[in-house]
């Protein structure tokens, strides 16, 4: 393997194990950690496990909470949020990574600070350039695949009938689509139109117009001003630095060389 192959896969693993950096930080800092950092998120993910294939997730939530968690030399302990709540309930986090429709004016009754990381992601279809499929519509009956940690997993079945098939990673759902298991892929459009730069997903740039876009917010219960003020500051910090940009560029370079290293067939014809 090339020494830039090399780095691709270090990158990717280092992505894979993101929700696991927070402890590894504080464990190694030599500054005694404080007590665990409870962040809610829309989707947990399972401990990796040695000798399993490495998979950059779709979600960057746990990246975020580790970041945060990191640097107050504390550990993250990750709750899944209750997906048909209306409102995050507050009570037992100390904050929340959550998305909502960049349309709807978030309450204030629910006790939360609500401060926006500055990601904004809308669900995107991919399809190979000669397919028939022309609009959202036109995916019902047709078979769909989606990353699990994704935010659209039962979102595309129940508005347009389309008939889901998901997969552990982002990676996974997309050698499917090269590989002729689903007829489109729906993943964020900030990842999704990232990878279709890459001249071997030419043949695979066909696409539908981005849908209805969600604002990723920190949601801190009211009261912590203090916790509030140190995400406001990082927030602050990573939009100076693009740091979102690079983020999914990097991200969007891990999974493209995670399909490529596991296409073992041609793509579909």
């Amino acid at each position: 393997m090339s020494s830039k192959g090399f780095r691709i896969v270090v990158a990717a693993l280092f992505l894979a194990l993101g929700h696991a950096r927070a402890g590894a930080a504080a464990a190694s800092s030599g500054v005694p950690a404080g007590p665990d950092l409870t962040v809610g998120l829309r989707y947990v993910p399972p401990p990796f496990v040695g000798g399993a294939k490495v998979r950059t997730p779709e979600s960057i939530e746990t990246l975020l909470a580790g970041e945060v968690a990191a640097r107050g030399q504390r550990r993250a302990k990750f709750v899944e949020l209750d997906a048909t709540a209306s409102s995050v309930s507050m009570d037992s986090v100390d904050f929340a990574v959550a998305d909502l429709p960049k349309s709807q004016a978030r309450q204030q009754d629910d006790g939360a600070i609500a401060i926006a990381t500055g990601q904004v992601t809308r669900p995107m279809a991919i399809m190979r350039t000669d397919t028939d499929i022309k609009s959202w519509r036109q995916l019902k009956g047709r078979t769909v695949c989606l990353a699990q940690d994704g935010r659209y997993v039962g979102r595309i079945a129940e508005r347009y009938g389309a008939i889901e098939q998901v997969y552990r990673a982002p990676a996974d759902s997309l050698l499917a689509l090269r590989t002729g298991e689903c007829d489109a892929a729906v993943h964020d459009d900030t990842m999704l139109k990232a990878l279709l730069r890459f001249p071997e997903w030419k043949k695979f740039s066909a696409s539908l117009p981005p849908g209805e876009a969600a604002a990723q917010y920190f949601l801190v219960p009211a009261g912590n001003e203090d916790l509030a003020k140190q995400l406001k500051e990082m927030v602050g910090r990573w939009k100076s630095q693009a740091y979102f940009h690079k983020l999914i560029s990097d991200m969007t370079r891990d999974i493209a060389f995670e399909v490529y290293l596991d296409q073992t067939v041609p793509d579909c014809h």
